[in-house]
């Protein structure tokens, strides 16, 4: 082993601390200490949850929802779904995170967090007063490093459920890139469930490069599917692989009903 390989971080760690595609553009810049040593507890606030809740209405009913048409279709098994998990969800819009957040189960969206770039959304305080408000953002260091590394673990197992974007980035083409290891590993290493998000029609809505969703309301289907949990010394390839695999069918299930 050659000692670059005994530093390298392992691949769950890049996809989910956000090493993994540093490469695909300039090196990112170090986060700024204002988002460093955040307290997990702030996350599940009682304030800061009423907070978010007016915030959500505000933006997510008031001007998201708004601008399509958007069905939900749940799995009852998520509807039961207790405790802390990861949401994933295909990407290929800034729809998606609005879109999810709004169509999971009440218990799941409460104190759902989505991490962004700290060197992005915390540099400038509407920024960060905007992320937070809305979408319960944890500082993700892009560089690999920072003090709010293993942050996702540590909100995990304080009850705080996660949404996670495997594919890294938004889509270019509208069609579903291969998932990144990251979340199925975050999974197995705290012991949560996994569940599916399939955003069908936020494409075609908001493509990559749109600054507005298209006129009139077009149409987008979110699909919340079955938990899935790790099975038993189950590699963590395999169990992406089903989690991928939960994500895509429940795309080509449910894609028909924009065809209608």
């Amino acid at each position: 082993m050659t000692r670059r390989e005994e530093h390298e971080p392992a691949p769950v760690q890049r996809s989910i601390e956000g090493a993994a595609g540093a490469a695909d553009g300039p090196a990112p810049t170090a986060p700024p200490a204002a988002s460093a040593g955040l307290e997990v507890s702030r996350f599940r606030s009682p304030v800061r949850r009423l907070a978010r809740r007016i915030a959500r209405t505000v933006f997510l009913r008031g001007i998201a929802y708004r601008t399509v048409r958007r069905t939900v279709v749940t799995d009852p098994a998520a509807e039961r779904l207790e405790g802390p998990c990861i949401v994933v969800a295909n990407h290929s819009s800034h729809l998606d995170a609005p879109l999810v957040l709004g169509s999971v189960p009440p218990r799941v969206r409460r104190d759902l967090a989505t991490g962004v770039a700290a060197d992005y959304f915390f540099t400038a305080p509407h920024k960060r007063l905007f992320t937070e408000l809305v979408f319960n953002a944890f500082p993700v260091d892009r560089t690999g490093g920072g003090a709010n590394r293993g942050l996702s673990k540590q909100l995990l197992r304080a009850g705080v459920p996660l949404l996670i974007f495997p594919e890294g980035t938004r889509s270019r083409t509208g069609k579903m890139g291969s998932f990144k290891i990251g979340a199925a590993g975050l999974a197995k290493a705290v012991g949560v469930p996994v569940l599916p998000v399939a955003l069908i029609g936020a494409y075609e809505a908001m493509p990559r490069g749109a600054r507005w969703p298209r006129r009139g309301r077009p149409p987008v289907v979110v699909a919340v599917g079955e938990p899935l949990q790790a099975r038993h010394k189950e590699p963590t390839a395999a169990f992406n692989g089903r989690i991928e695999n939960a994500v895509r069918e429940l795309y080509a299930r449910h894609r028909p009903v924009l065809d209608r």
